[in-house]
């Protein structure tokens, strides 16, 4: 007990000294604290406070009644939609177009990028980049009736070029299921890519040139260049951007869907954000849309979590 009354007046005086210098820092850094205010307000009333309305999945809600005056259903809503014909289908659905855009839309931007950095000439480059970047900056009402007009079988530039080149009679694109991924996936590319290349082309600026000068003199071509210098060099950023997009895998813009679907392609077009859409805003059941929705975002948590410490794990690079 004596030994403790010596100690407490000499914890007390390194607790005030932290306290004061948290203190001076904040006095300090007060303008970039208030730089900083703006932003944190907005995650806080857009974000995070509306998370609140997360609890409707768990009742039957009614409008008028209001979140607190609705009746608690508990997981009802969760197992109904599971138990729904639909499910696997909307599930499936989200998971191969995102799968897809995975697989052929990710690497898209890296190597257009390695493209700019290694092949393209100054001037080339400048317009190759302003062309690529061009479509991010179109409204996606617009690209997609872009889309939709390049595919038409009766005007369509795409169908116009199978009959020129190979003799190919005109084919319906949009109201073909089985082509929907495909044409998907080929729209986000063509919008994205350009604009998804800014970040590894600030990475490749961040490889030190002696590397490359070394490389030549040792006799690597410029492929061997990229394969041991330009990737190694851009994995750290490629590793990060990965895993954002696992953690959104099973989330695909509905916008886009809904601006090229139609009841013909349900089959191969239809996701849980669609599905959504007309669950609750279309046909006000609220509670349920929130359901799927809520167990839609689970899963990208989910996901982002395991990618995450799979990243950390293979090659000691991650989010936290």
């Amino acid at each position: 007990m004596l030994g403790l009354k010596i100690q407490t007046p000499a914890i007390e005086s390194v607790q005030r000294a932290k306290l004061s210098d948290y203190i001076t820092k904040i006095i300090r850094d007060r303008y970039l604290l208030l730089m900083l205010l703006p932003g944190l307000v907005y995650f806080i009333l857009f974000k995070y406070w509306p998370m609140y309305g997360i609890v409707i999945s768990f009742e039957d809600y009614n409008l008028f009644k209001g979140i607190s005056g609705s009746p608690w259903v508990g997981l009802q809503n969760f197992i109904e939609f599971f138990q729904s014909p639909d499910a696997f289908k909307l599930i499936r659905n989200t998971f191969l177009i995102s799968f897809y855009n995975l697989i052929f839309g990710f690497p898209a931007p890296i190597l257009l990028a390695i493209a700019f950095n290694e092949f393209i000439g100054k001037y080339t480059k400048r317009i190759t980049q302003s062309i690529t970047f061009l479509p991010h900056f179109i409204s996606t009402v617009v690209i997609a009736g872009l889309v939709v007009n390049f595919l038409s079988p009766e005007t369509g530039i795409v169908n116009k070029w199978l009959h020129d080149f190979f003799g190919v009679s005109p084919i319906n694109f949009m109201m073909d299921p089985k082509y929907f991924r495909s044409i998907y996936v080929s729209m986000n590319i063509w919008k994205d890519i350009g604009w998804g290349s800014i970040i590894y082309l600030a990475a490749l600026t961040g490889i030190n040139g002696e590397l490359y000068e070394a490389a030549k003199i040792d006799g690597a071509n410029r492929f061997r260049q990229t394969w041991h210098i330009t990737l190694p060099g851009i994995l750290p950023t490629v590793v990060i951007m990965l895993i954002l997009q696992l953690g959104h895998l099973m989330e695909v813009g509905a916008e886009t869907i809904i601006l090229l679907y139609n009841p013909s392609t349900y089959d191969t077009s239809d996701i849980l954000s669609t599905f959504v859409y007309r669950r609750g805003l279309v046909g006000t059941d609220y509670s349920f849309a929130a359901a799927v929705d809520l167990f839609n975002s689970l899963v990208g948590i989910v996901l982002i979590f395991l990618a995450n410490r799979l990243s950390r794990k293979l090659t000691e690079h991650s989010l936290w």
